[in-house]
């Protein structure tokens, strides 16, 4: 039975009459027709046109490099290490000159980056594997406190709010955030390379890695320029779907290791040894290097530095560039003390692990050439944590303010210049832990231009006002207590509603053995650093049969 055709009654015999057209089997009146082309094409706008919104939202990259120091890059002042693609990628866009890491090593700061949290809200206070009460025998006063040993299951990361609003998330390199059940892919990261449970890589920097989640590349080949490869042809293999591209390079963590090539190019270069011989000299606990001219991590950082160029050009080359968000920091300090003793802070004091702008200061460089103007910069104190709120602002997502409770977008300052709310915010870090590098336990709070350090095993506080006194030798405790009290009283109020974990005193600790050890570490073990240091710049200086089978980078 052949349907009905749909034809209006005609007003009038010819003229106004409307014709129906056949299409299968019906008969539809031509101005349905028209009605129904009109639908089609109206929803294909609407989805043409959300199909270009989503290819608007901005790509992400986010680099960051495992005890990098302030003063390691040639734009913050190093005059040995060659940084020029790493200077490039400050000038493109903002350079924050008080860039702040969220802890003084390496697995609390990782964390408040993908959680927008303060250490101690976390929980995850200490690189992960450190031992802690009764387990840690070092012979001092205190017995660190406890703390998380992985990312907390139920948080939200944020690889995961960027992958429910559609990104495809990418890993490569360091992570150091909990083994098994803990991995990127647990917490929002489609693909990772080359990143587990272990802090420092395996098989060194050049190639067998022995990493169980890369494959490995033909013998000698560089772990860091392998890891910088792999992002950038990430990045190539990317068309209209947006994405977040995370490179945590191993370096320039120790192992300290480069080719014979680069240890020679830099020991020709090196800046002349102090008058005294003495590369260190003692900050109340351990040696610290004063002077960058180590000649093996200069070919370290050339190296990284290397890398962070085949990822910029691969962001050049994908036509996506004025839309890609790229940000350049640090986890902590460079390693001035304890560790590899491989590069000076100064003018900033102390290095990774310690309590002083040296362990914290960072390399925070944000450009996205769409929203923020080139070779601009900021002073207003930014820190890891604020990155998860600053990134889903700037891609115009929704804010997760119960996730991202410590952070703070910074998408104001980079398009304006300006945020005066942020410029008097109080930045907290917490370290209930001795460092390998001479750190003390205790906490610190910053508000606008004053840093306190809160010592947990007396009690006692450091003022320090920083923009008159930044290498923190002028402590104004004892000038400004009314200033001390107010900012103790909110840093331990903070800790407290977060709850935080402190140290212990330690039963067994005996004053006797402390001063001998401390006797070995200013006497005897300085005088062999520093000609183990010298050392490496004479011309015959070998460190091992094949300098780690490495070939040219």
């Amino acid at each position: 039975m052949r349907p009905t055709s749909f034809v209006p009654r005609p007003t009038t015999p010819h003229s106004d009459r409307v014709r129906a057209i056949t299409i299968g089997s019906l008969d539809v009146p031509s101005s349905t027709l028209l009605w129904m082309l009109f639908a089609t094409i109206t929803f294909a706008c609407l989805s043409i046109s959300q199909a270009k919104a989503e290819d608007a939202r901005p790509n992400v990259v986010l680099i960051l490099v495992d005890d990098l120091g302030l003063h390691d890059i040639g734009i913050e002042g190093s005059k040995f290490h060659q940084t020029p693609h790493i200077d490039a990628l400050a000038k493109r866009g903002m350079r924050f000159t008080a860039g702040y890491a969220n802890c003084r090593v390496c697995s609390p700061s990782r964390a408040s980056i993908q959680l927008g949290q303060f250490t101690a809200r976390h929980g995850i206070t200490d690189w992960i594997g450190a031992k802690t009460g009764m387990n840690f025998n070092r012979g001092d006063e205190l017995l660190p406190a406890e703390y998380a040993h992985e990312m907390p299951a139920n948080d939200v990361t944020l690889p995961e709010a960027l992958r429910e609003s559609g990104y495809k998330t990418f890993f490569a390199g360091k992570w150091h955030l909990g083994g098994e059940g803990s991995m990127p892919t647990d917490h929002g990261f489609d693909i990772n390379i080359g990143g587990h449970h272990r802090g420092s890589p395996p098989g060194g920097f050049f190639a067998p890695y022995k990493n169980p989640v890369m494959e490995d590349g033909p013998d000698g080949e560089s772990l860091t320029r392998r890891l910088g490869k792999e992002t950038a042809s990430f990045i190539e293999g990317q068309d209209d779907q947006p994405y977040f591209a995370m490179l945590s390079f191993y370096a320039v963590h120790g192992p300290i290791q480069t080719t014979q090539e680069l240890w020679q190019k830099y020991r020709e270069s090196a800046p002349t040894p102090p008058a005294d011989g003495n590369r260190f000299k003692i900050d109340r606990t351990l040696p610290v290097r004063q002077i960058q001219d180590n000649p093996v991590y200069a070919g370290m950082m050339e190296t990284l530095d290397n890398a962070v160029g085949d990822v910029m050009a691969a962001i050049e080359a994908s036509r996506k560039a004025d839309n890609t968000l790229v940000i350049f920091t640090g986890d902590n300090g460079g390693v001035s003390s304890g560790d590899a003793y491989s590069t000076s802070n100064l003018p900033h004091r102390g290095g990774k692990g310690r309590q002083w702008e040296g362990g914290l200061r960072e390399p925070y460089y944000v450009s996205m050439p769409a929203i923020v103007p080139e070779n601009s910069t900021s002073d207003v104190p930014v820190i890891g944590s604020d990155l998860y709120p600053t990134i889903l602002d700037v891609c115009n997502l929704p804010p997760r303010p119960q996730q991202h409770v410590d952070g703070r977008s910074l998408e104001t300052v980079l398009t304006s210049g300006k945020d005066e709310s942020l410029e008097q915010r109080s930045l907290i870090w917490h370290y209930p832990h001795y460092g390998n590098q001479g750190g003390e336990p205790s906490s610190v709070i910053r508000t606008g231009d004053y840093k306190l350090i809160h010592y947990h095993l007396d009690s006692h506080d450091e003022l320090y006002h920083l923009p008159t006194d930044i290498g923190e030798q002028n402590d104004l405790a004892s000038e400004q207590p009314e200033r001390v009290a107010t900012m103790r009283k909110e840093l331990l109020a903070y800790l407290k509603s977060v709850d935080a974990k402190f140290p212990e005193p330690d039963p067994r600790f005996d004053p006797e053995k402390a001063k001998q050890r401390w006797a070995r570490a200013h006497g005897p073990n300085k005088e062999r650093l520093e000609k183990r240091e010298a050392a490496m710049l004479e011309p015959n200086w070998k460190p091992n049969g094949d300098w780690w089978g490495s070939t040219v980078d």
